[in-house]
């Protein structure tokens, strides 16, 4: 049976829609009024002021980038156009210990803040003043966004290689929950970086303590993703328990060709973990990480890709190998001169990647450096890549599951509760996908191509991507648990 409709501003029809809480998907019409979904069934089209034909295609709630490092893009380049060429339309900054605010630095910041841009970027004593200047971009997507715990003690110790004393903790504290109180949506850390590696679950559980008060998640790049994995799991487990807070674990992963299989065994260690704790891990459908250029991980097994070099910018983009044989030089000892500057680390194993992407747990964040010259392709290509590649080609999983994991189950464990689900009151966060032809074309040589099969991305009930292009509205919001 049809269902009249009274009027709406814009009508997506005659295709499936899968509504992002993992269910099957249905033939269905979507109706979208100002903001808000307003409808969902077999729906008449006389009172839409727009209707979109989506035969053959599968509407699906924006996707939510659960890990990402747009703290500044957001505000400098807010078409971000990264992003809503793949489908997403809430970005969640703050990752990894790395927040843009609460900080004001009148030099460059310290490694790795420097991921986050320049330093110019670090502008905001506090988080309000954060949330505001997002307000005034309005970029193309929604942004929410975590504190970061090595932010949080460069803007408070004078020596942050040692442990924080109990007046620091409380100037942490005290910034942490004015940045609770604007909106911030949990604490991060990353104590595997130097500004937080002296850090200790002591002065680690307070401040997880104070998100879990309010319900906010505890989102952690671990110590140690390399020999010393469960010792580093073990750490964030009591971390977020004593702070009763819920756990994220970030880009989940087993480095290192030493450690390539444990997947099994750590994974099994963290389903250990959720039967008496709240704990989920984000990961990135790729084999190749990407952080900062760091000597220490040149070990002369594995692939490494420079992404950018201060000292010698013309190198992006090559490999580590190739540079060290034309310097005449040892991998390491190029390395050391390349620095400061990013990498990709081909340092993980395929099936190991299938394991973490096909848990229960996992959601899908894409970890993509905008600053990067030569970026990962995971910047443009990891959404599509896990819809096309991995559901579709591979058979990873369902694209149903594919879908809940970049939509419904992040928006739940960030909650989110008016994004992420396609229902009747909820906001209109909604991408169009071609499930036959969505691949990624972005790659390790050629970056920054925007995905195929991405036909429409609607933020806030604005189309912001059509047909390949982007359509020059911007209607993202800051957003808050």
């Amino acid at each position: 049976m049809v269902s009249a409709m009274p009027g709406c501003d814009l009508l997506f029809c005659g295709g499936e829609v899968i509504d992002g809480s993992g269910a099957d998907r249905v033939a269905a019409d979507v109706a979208v009024t100002g903001d808000r979904v307003t409808a969902v069934g077999r729906l008449d089209r006389a009172g839409a002021q727009r209707v979109v034909d989506i035969s053959g295609k599968v509407l699906c709630p924006g996707f939510i980038d659960v890990h990402s490092h747009d703290d500044r893009a957001c505000i400098d380049k807010p078409d971000m156009r990264a992003k809503v060429s793949q489908g997403v339309t809430t970005v969640i900054v703050g990752n990894c210990g790395l927040s843009l605010a609460p900080l004001v630095c009148d030099g460059p910041p310290r490694e790795p803040l420097n991921l986050l841009g320049a330093a110019a970027g670090f502008e905001f004593a506090d988080f309000q003043g954060y949330v505001a200047a997002v307000e005034q971009a309005q970029p193309a997507v929604n942004v929410a966004a975590l504190v970061g715990h090595s932010t949080l003690r460069i803007a408070t110790m004078a020596d942050i290689d040692r442990k924080a004393s109990a007046a620091e903790l409380d100037a942490m504290a005290a910034l942490l929950e004015e940045a609770l109180d604007a909106g911030a949506a949990g604490l991060s850390s990353g104590v595997y970086y130097p500004p937080g590696r002296a850090a200790d679950i002591d002065e680690l559980a307070p401040l997880a303590g104070l998100a879990g008060a309010r319900q906010r998640v505890y989102v952690t790049h671990l110590r140690d993703e390399y020999d010393r994995i469960i010792e580093a799991m073990r750490e964030a487990f009591t971390t977020a328990a004593r702070g009763r807070a819920d756990l994220v674990i970030s880009h989940f992963k087993c480095a290192g060709m030493q450690n390539w299989g444990r997947t099994e065994e750590t994974l099994g260690y963290l389903d250990a973990a959720r039967k008496t704790q709240p704990v989920a891990i984000d990961c990135y459908p790729y084999s190749a990480g990407s952080s900062v250029l760091d000597p220490e991980l040149v070990d002369g097994k594995i692939k490494i890709l420079v992404t950018w070099s201060r000292p010698h910018p013309g190198l992006g983009g090559r490999y580590l190998h190739e540079v060290a044989g034309e310097w005449g030089c040892t991998q390491r000892e190029a390395a050391e001169r390349l620095a400061p500057g990013g990498a990709c680390y081909f340092q993980m194993r395929e099936d190991d990647v299938q394991r973490v992407l096909k848990h229960a747990s996992s959601m899908i964040g894409s970890d993509g450096l905008p600053n990067d010259p030569h970026p990962h392709p995971r910047l443009w290509g990891t959404f599509p890549r896990v819809l096309g590649h991995y559901a579709r080609d591979e058979n990873l999983f369902s694209l149903e599951t594919a879908v809940h994991k970049m939509t419904g189950r992040p928006a739940a464990r960030l909650r989110l509760p008016q994004r992420g689900l396609i229902r009747p009151g909820l906001f209109a966060d909604l991408t169009v996908i071609d499930p036959d032809r969505i691949r990624d074309n972005a790659t390790y040589e050629s970056p920054c191509e925007p995905a195929a099969g991405i036909d429409y991305v609607v933020v806030n009930g604005r189309c912001v991507w059509r047909d390949g292009q982007a359509t020059g509205l911007r209607s993202g919001r800051f957003v808050s648990p």
